[in-house]
């Protein structure tokens, strides 16, 4: 596309197969120019009219790339995202930011030293129910919020041969959902004034954190996150409780099994979720009956993201997600393990 964004995409496993480069392709105004994989059969499989080079670094030489796009295992963000500012290039990488919150500080250094975009991609802020839950929460349709819980369950007993499953820095599952949690509530509420984590290892054979309990604090709010993954039956996505009424919101939000299942944008039904939570409105006077009201979930937009990203470097609006935002979310993410670790709750100055 002409006087589009170009973009260079670095590895192709399945952060990059599934999401990345489906949304790249489907954004106007962004062109995906090149991909670096040491499997190129895998890369030309999907998008055979893709250039492909061998390495990150023969990506990041390329001067026809504007924007570098890091959906790598996470132990790789930091180097991958400083050699890309090095280059001159625009960021975006994959959630969590980093590893550690001394690496996200000095990438947000960098990439202001750099006079580049930074960007990670806290993609499930663009989920159905959360777009919902957001809208209702600002609309104060509950009243002031005295309780949220967000729960990412799922039921795999088996554990996989993959990255997050292996006792290195930033793998488990506290840095894989837990991150995306996080910013959904730091998105709501902001910063907390503590936060205390439990975290166990509960499948057979498991080296790393599988299931997360979390607590953060907001004066007399709480905020309750949590993850399993031996959870075979149901759970409220979203349980919310306020001074007006409640929420409740099974199920998760249907884009990624669509991107799984090869489903490609544009799309007139894209991210619509049919399963409607339901909120009840409190007694109004003695002996009143509480109102039930099924609230229509708002449809997901993951594509959003992306054209934050284009229009922040065309200098149309901001970053979606800034660099900044996402250190916050590291920050949590380290005082989780703080609290786990010691057994103590952690406070914010």
């Amino acid at each position: 596309m002409k006087g589009a964004i170009r973009v260079g995409l670095v590895g192709y496993g399945m952060a990059s197969k599934r999401f990345h480069a489906p949304l790249i392709m489907a954004q106007e105004g962004l062109n995906l120019v090149s991909v670096s994989s040491r499997d190129a059969t895998k890369v030309r499989a999907d998008w055979p009219e893709i250039p492909v080079e061998s390495s990150p670094e023969a990506l990041f030489a390329r001067e026809d790339i504007d924007l570098v796009v890091i959906p790598t295992p996470n132990t790789t963000h930091y180097a991958l995202v400083k050699a890309a500012l090095e280059a001159g290039k625009h960021v975006v990488v994959d959630k969590p930011f980093t590893v550690t919150v001394a690496e996200a500080e000095e990438l947000c250094l960098l990439a202001a030293k750099q006079k580049r975009w930074l960007a990670v991609f806290h993609n499930r802020r663009w989920d159905a129910d959360f777009l919902t839950v957001r809208n209702l929460i600002d609309g104060r349709t509950l009243g002031d919020v005295v309780h949220f819980e967000s729960h990412f369950d799922r039921f795999r007993p088996e554990i996989s041969q993959r990255w997050r499953e292996e006792p290195t820095p930033g793998s488990g599952i506290w840095f894989d959902l837990g991150a995306h949690l996080l910013d959904q509530s730091l998105v709501l509420f902001g910063r907390p004034d503590a936060i205390t984590l439990d975290l166990a290892n509960q499948r057979t054979g498991a080296r790393v954190d599988d299931y997360f309990h979390a607590v953060l604090r907001y004066g007399d709010k709480r905020v309750v996150l949590h993850g399993g993954s031996l959870v075979a039956a149901p759970t409220a996505r979203f349980t919310v409780h306020g001074t007006r009424g409640s929420y409740v919101k099974h199920g998760f939000d249907p884009q990624e099994a669509m991107l799984q299942r090869g489903d490609r944008l544009p799309s007139p039904h894209w991210g619509e979720d049919w399963r409607h939570g339901m909120l009840t409105i409190g007694q109004v006077r003695e002996g009143g009956q509480p109102e039930l009201h099924e609230i229509p979930t708002l449809p997901g937009d993951y594509l959003a993201f992306y054209t934050g990203v284009r229009d922040a470097i065309l200098g149309r609006g901001p970053l979606p997600v800034t660099a900044e935002s996402a250190l916050d979310v590291m920050r949590l993410l380290e005082a989780g393990v703080k609290s786990a670790e010691t057994g103590t709750r952690v406070e914010f100055g």
